[in-house]
């Protein structure tokens, strides 16, 4: 399987996902439908994330509406972040880089969650300019907002 059928398949689990309540799963197989749902809105945000980067460090060229349509498409993840941490899942073994500190530490992350949120909101502008080294480092701020998370809130 390709990497854009597994995107693919992995938004199509989103869609389709059952809404979690926002408590601690009931019981396995119950988590183990949580984190598919998170890691597929977290595989989503990666697969947008990583041509932004690749342009950031002219990898690739860098193209404004690709830098805009990709920032668009973070923005609305990261607007379901929360939505899709909701379930704890802790109490049970789900293979998962998710950290209990989602759970114990809600504010912090909620935080990050909004500096993800509004750092990609400002890229989606800023592509909208088309300059370059603006793009440059607006992309950098989104990437600063993806590992600030990723720091406090997942395993190496």
């Amino acid at each position: 399987m390709n990497y854009w059928t597994k995107v693919i398949l992995t938004a199509a689990a989103i869609i389709t996902a059952t809404s979690v309540v926002a408590e601690g799963a009931k019981s396995l197989d119950h988590a183990e439908k949580a984190t598919e749902n998170r890691k597929a809105v977290f595989t989503l945000l990666g697969a947008n994330m990583g041509p932004l980067g690749a342009m950031a460090k002219g990898k690739i060229p860098l193209d404004a509406k690709v830098v805009e349509k990709n920032a668009l498409r973070i923005n609305q993840l990261s607007l379901m972040i929360a939505d899709y941490t909701q379930t704890d899942t802790s109490a049970f073994k789900v293979k998962t880089a998710a950290l209990d500190k989602i759970w114990q530490e809600p504010k912090a992350f909620s935080k990050r969650i909004n500096a993800l949120s509004k750092a990609s909101a400002n890229l989606q502008m800023t592509a909208r300019a088309a300059d370059e080294s603006a793009i440059k480092q607006a992309i950098a701020n989104v990437g600063k907002s993806c590992g600030g998370c990723h720091d406090d809130f997942k395993a190496d």
